[in-house]
């Protein structure tokens, strides 16, 4: 059958993607129609929904009841995850008293940073624009996402809270959720579950031939140098992205817990899919 199936223009996703896309790995139930969406975008999408299967902000499952989460694919933190950047060092006071720029409202690190800080005053822009816009003072803090968070320090400003190493001590060790791929529940679990386990060799495919895998990801390099995106794919796309396994699973159980305890989230039924072991 024929699938529509988003990813974003973010080399880790492109690394997971590669050998699904390029033939590497053929399947005999899916051909894929490839769409590339900004996150955000591909957030909102899925809020009607329009993709059978398309990555997502894990925050953004709260409002899209129509999709069961993989369980391969993820992009979890392991002690690292979204940072906060200024030109100057600040207390979480003022942070809090701050207008943040942040990469969209249904983007996991919004939600994080909500936990970590509470309810902030906030305008949303494309994540590659925050780093500027903290250095020419259009706004005092940015909360930085995907490669951005490694090339802070080359873009004039400095890190001054960092999320993931605030969750990873609040959870005692939970990998950091942030995105992951869902499918339409119109599939059905069984079907679902053979995607999962598509992609799921699609990734292992990609860290067993990493260099044509990253060759491949530079396309989405915005830039940034060969040695940067290795560093970043190789944090984001790790043995939790693989199978996210119970701690994944229980990683965005707690993100949702801790939100519904702060009214950040409404109520909702988390659905994820069959175990792949």
């Amino acid at each position: 059958m024929e699938i529509s199936v988003g990813h974003t223009p973010d080399s880790d996703d492109a690394f997971m993607f590669y050998a699904m896309l390029t033939g590497k790995i053929q399947s005999n139930d899916f051909a894929v129609k490839h769409v590339i969406g900004d996150i955000e975008d591909l957030n909102s999408r899925a809020k009607n929904p329009e993709l059978d299967v398309t990555a997502v902000s894990v925050h953004a499952c709260a409002y899209i009841p129509n999709y069961t989460i993989l369980r391969s694919g993820g992009s979890f933190g392991i002690g690292y995850g979204p940072i906060v950047t200024a030109t100057k060092q600040m207390t979480i006071d003022e942070i809090k008293k701050s207008k943040i720029a942040i990469p969209g409202k249904m983007t996991s690190a919004f939600l994080l940073l909500q936990l970590m800080i509470g309810k902030f005053d906030y305008v949303e822009m494309n994540f590659s624009d925050i780093p500027n816009a903290v250095k020419t003072g259009q706004v005092d803090v940015g909360l930085v996402i995907h490669e951005t968070q490694l090339s802070f320090e080359q873009e004039g400003v400095m890190k001054i809270l960092d999320v993931g190493e605030w969750w990873d001590k609040e959870t005692n060790g939970l990998p950091v959720p942030l995105g992951i791929n869902v499918m339409s529940n119109k599939f059905g679990k069984d079907v679902i579950k053979k995607f999962d386990i598509y992609l799921k060799n699609s990734i292992e495919f990609a860290l067993e031939h990493d260099k044509d895998a990253l060759k491949y990801a530079m396309q989405y390099s915005r830039g940034k140098s060969e040695e940067l995106i290795e560093k970043f794919v190789k944090m984001y796309v790790n043995p939790v992205t693989v199978n996210m396994g119970d701690r994944g699973e229980k990683s965005i159980r707690k993100m949702f817990e801790m939100a519904r305890e702060k009214d950040l989230v409404p109520e909702f039924e988390i659905k994820i899919s069959e175990p792949l072991d």
